[in-house]
């Protein structure tokens, strides 16, 4: 009985090989977005910084020798951490710079895409991902809120997992 189920499984790992094996080996990206900005778009157009980082729980990220756990992140991290922006064009083209503007930053992000705002969701295409941010804006549409749960290990190397908001600023 347990050769014949080593059998089936043998037999079944096989089968699996050869389904989930292709001779094409290209990857399908997702297509950019095109076309006119609709008029709910619009408020997208321009450079936004990031001007806020907060988390749900308590978290202490700086090595300064004390137990100073704080929900703001965005006071915790390094000026080459909190110099982040996107830029929003008409023709729907993006970028996202992190760390170019602040000084010697030895980590620096450069990326660039298309993008799309249906409803509350900023869709971001780019190096073949597509990203989707449920964004919240102020009154004046003047700031934008997004979040995300994290894994995020604290200076001690402990990790815990908590809501992290980030806040852009229409400049």
């Amino acid at each position: 009985m347990k050769r014949l189920f080593l059998n089936y499984v043998t037999l079944g790992s096989v089968l699996l090989i050869f389904i989930a094996c292709t001779t094409d080996n290209e990857v399908e990206c997702p297509e950019d977005y095109v076309g006119a900005l609709a008029s709910a778009e619009e408020k997208m157009v321009g450079e936004w910084v990031l001007t806020a980082i907060v988390a749900d729980k308590e978290i202490d990220l700086t090595d300064d020798n004390e137990d100073n756990p704080d929900t703001d992140i965005f006071a915790q991290y390094s000026d080459c951490q909190r110099d982040g922006a996107y830029t929003f064009s008409s023709s729907r083209a993006y970028s996202f710079k992190q760390g170019l503007k602040a000084s010697n930053c030895e980590r620096t992000v450069d990326l660039a895409g298309t993008w799309q705002l249906a409803g509350s969701t900023l869709s971001l295409v780019g190096s073949c991902n597509v990203q989707n941010l449920l964004l919240e804006f102020n009154s004046d549409n003047t700031e934008f809120v997004f979040s995300e749960d994290f894994n995020v290990t604290d200076i001690q190397g402990a990790t815990q997992q908590t809501k992290v908001s980030f806040t852009y600023t229409l400049q």
